[in-house]
């Protein structure tokens, strides 16, 4: 017999499609949803979050939408397609307010409960009344979504619910009816559970509405309008219609509309929601900006470079909308567990009403504990512990310019104790900069400085501008060069304030014959160390010289000596030179230093430091970094970098600050805490609470309650993330 093997379909053969679903109120419903969508041909994987009620669906491209809602609407839950890069819906504006069902439950059960708590019973036919629309009015809901559970083939929070408060419910009516002076009915236990269920899911509502609050506030950057330049002339036009290569005015107080370069004018632009950064960082013509960010004090023109769905911006809301909709690989557990429940639940209330009924002989009391166990046994808590915790740790991290793209990233960081860096452009600027001026004996630094500048002047060679860049920053006064010309492969030359100079190598310092002096061993040191040494030299003398490297990054020994206080080994692997790594890693406190390691070593220098079942992060930005990211456990980008680079990692940091690579750890440990937490006491309320209702120790009021309770504390819980700040945020150089 021959057995044929089907190749993989490759992702990009597959289209996505996002769907918001209504009606699932626990984990049970998640795993119906995604039976309901894999049972679709062509669907190939389907994930449902329960936090954001949305299911994501990669199929064949011929497979249609209908196909995927109609399967879903079959199965009790209607589904409406989500459009790409939608803001999350608000409250519906018109109508009843959602929180009707809640206040009318209330106002009915009320009248039940406090007659019970003041020892006074009312009238059975008036509790029939209050109770009845309570039950089958309000609590329609819990019958509908029941039923279609029970026409699956399964089970959920709302076939316990309504199987729990009919017993309830029909017991009381049967009382009513056949023995009409019996001391005690239960419309209240119906009423109540219905009502405090109804309070839950409205709380929890509110509670999941607050995940979501980073998405909602990087949506609302997004300006709807833009002033583009129609020859002299401003026009103000839909976002939508504004192309590449368009300029565009921005006026002081406004928001910038798309991704582009300066072209005039000269301001301060505030990042903050996009990158964390909180101070407002100055803009000049050449200068990159990102769609969403605020222009203060001055008018700006824009060359719009990137539009739409390809804006920085854009591409954010993308990424963390995919990583809050993913699954962490501890959810599985969840998933395997609520397969069961229900079903588990079903049987315990059964033996409970057997083993009350034999016992006892009492058939209301016997019901009224199998009722209690149906009610307390809620597996919402289960469903919500892990997505609402990733919701608000992706948020969080987002809004102070971590964006986590992969969750499984974020549930791997809290474990890392290794992490490697790339030099070139993540511990250092990536660009040459002065980092040494030694004078000759008897001359002044300031004067080797600024003579050199005025050398250098008219040049637009990278080692000229860190020359100019450098007496600038320390204010000198460069005066005028006259007569100044290229020496080929040596460096230049020029006359200032009437003195015949040059600046260049040391080839030049040879070929004049002139003697470095003391200097010498200055600079055979900064050699060593990975430097470009220049020489200002006069006709007769050596006036000093000038040491050019790629500078270290202000906050990078910070964030070395941040992961060190946290027991984290931290290396170095690089392409570039021994002596210019061993000098950045000296600067900085890092030990271990792999220096000319090729991008395919990296991956293998990596792979080797992953021995042994080490959890290792990778930090880098360039396109040779690539696949040292994808190698590591947990790969970090540096906004800005090469696309690839960004694609590999798991993590992107959105600003160069070093230090968010600590807080992102920090921000794992603490999500993977609160989801350990969440999950923690949604099993204990059922661990506890399903015992304790089977012996007949909770009444079906207390245990509807509680339920209610579960799941909003669990909700609650992981909100507290959103207090986070992390070291980057707040204690900047």
């Amino acid at each position: 017999m021959n057995t044929a093997i089907s190749a993989p379909i490759p992702s990009s053969a597959l289209h996505d499609v996002t769907l918001q679903v209504g009606g699932m109120t626990c984990a049970s419903c998640v795993r119906r949803v995604e039976k309901a969508l894999q049972a679709v041909p062509g669907v190939q994987a389907a994930s449902v979050n329960l936090a954001t009620e949305k299911a994501s669906v990669q199929a064949l491209p011929n497979v249609p939408v209908a196909a995927l809602t109609a399967a879903l609407g079959k199965a009790g839950y209607p589904a409406t397609v989500v459009e790409a890069a939608a803001p999350p819906a608000a409250e519906p504006a018109g109508g009843l307010p959602v929180w009707w069902p809640v206040a009318a439950g209330a106002v009915l059960t009320l009248p039940l409960m406090l007659p019970m708590l003041l020892g006074l019973m009312l009238p059975g036919w008036l509790q029939l009344l209050l109770a009845t629309p309570v039950q089958f009015v309000l609590g329609a809901r819990f019958y509908r979504a029941g039923w279609h559970a029970l026409r699956a083939g399964s089970g959920n929070m709302d076939l316990l619910v309504a199987l729990g408060t009919s017993a309830a419910y029909g017991l009381s009516l049967w009382l009513l009816l056949s023995h009409p002076g019996h001391a005690h009915l239960y419309f209240e236990a119906s009423a109540a559970v219905i009502t405090l269920v109804l309070l839950g899911k409205w709380l929890e509502q509110r509670a999941k509405r607050q995940t979501t609050d980073a998405i909602r506030a990087l949506n609302a950057l997004r300006p709807t309008t833009a002033r583009v330049l129609r020859g002299e002339a401003e026009v103000e036009v839909p976002v939508a219609d504004v192309r590449v290569d368009d300029v565009v005015v921005v006026r002081p107080g406004d928001r910038i509309p798309v991704d582009g370069e300066i072209a005039s004018g000269e301001s301060h632009v505030d990042e903050s929601l996009i990158t964390g950064e909180s101070l407002p960082v100055a803009k000049a013509p050449g200068d990159r900006v990102t769609g969403g960010a605020i222009n203060a004090e001055g008018t700006l023109t824009v060359r719009t470079m990137a539009i739409g769905a390809e804006t920085t911006l854009a591409r954010i809301i993308r990424l963390v909308e995919s990583a809050q909709a993913s699954k962490a690989p501890i959810q599985r557990i969840v998933d395997r567990v609520s397969a069961v429940f229900v079903p588990v639940v079903l049987a315990i209330a059964a033996l409970t009403f057997l083993g009350w009924w034999l016992h006892a002989g009492d058939v209301e009391q016997a019901l009224i504990n199998a009722v209690a166990v149906l009610v307390i046994a809620c597996p919402c808590a289960l469903g919500l512990a892990t997505p609402t915790t990733l919701m608000a740790g992706t948020g969080v991290a987002a809004r102070q310019g971590i964006l986590i793209k992969d969750v499984e990233a974020l549930e791997l960081a809290h474990a890392v104790t290794v992490v490697g860096f790339d030099k070139t452009g993540t511990l250092t600027l990536g660009q040459p900069g002065v980092v040494a001026v030694e004078p000759a004996a008897g001359v002044d630094r300031a004067e080797v400085l600024a003579l050199a500048a005025a050398l250098q002047r008219a040049s637009s060679h990278p080692l000229a501008m860190a020359v100019q860049q450098q007496a600038q920053a320390e204010r000198l006064a460069v005066p005028a060069a006259t007569e100044t010309g290229a020496l080929p492969g040596r460096g230049v030359q020029g006359r200032v304030q009437g003195r015949a100079l040059a600046l260049g190598s040391t080839r030049l310092l040879r070929e004049r014959g002139l003697q470095a002096g003391a200097l010498a061993e200055v600079a055979q040191r900064l050699e060593d160390e990975g430097r470009t040494v220049s020489w200002l030299l006069a006709d007769d003398a050596v006036l000093g010289l000038l040491a050019f490297g790629d500078r270290v990054k202000d906050t990078a020994a910070a964030a070395i000596a941040e992961l060190h206080s946290r027991g984290i080994r931290t290396v170095m692997l690089t392409g570039d030179s021994h002596g210019a790594a061993a000098g950045v890693a000296q600067a900085l406190g890092i030990v271990e230093v792999h220096a000319e390691v090729l991008p395919a070593d990296k991956a293998a220098a990596v792979q080797r430091l992953r021995e042994g079942g080490t959890v290792v992060a990778f930090v880098g930005d360039g396109l040779n970094d690539g696949p040292a990211l994808a190698a590591a456990s947990v790969g970090f980008a540096m906004a800005g970098g090469a696309d690839v680079a960004t694609e590999a990692a798991g993590i992107t940091l959105m600003r160069g600050d070093l230090r968010l690579v600590a807080d992102a750890l920090d921000i794992s440990r603490r999500t993977l805490a609160k989801i350990r937490q969440g999950l923690f006491w949604a099993f204990a309320y059922n661990v506890i609470g399903i015992p304790l209702a089977a012996a007949g120790l909770l009444n079906p009021v207390i245990a509807g309650a509680a339920m209610a309770f579960s799941s909003v504390s669990v909700v609650a819980n992981a909100l507290t993330l959103k207090r986070w700040r992390g070291t980057a945020k707040d204690n900047r150089p």
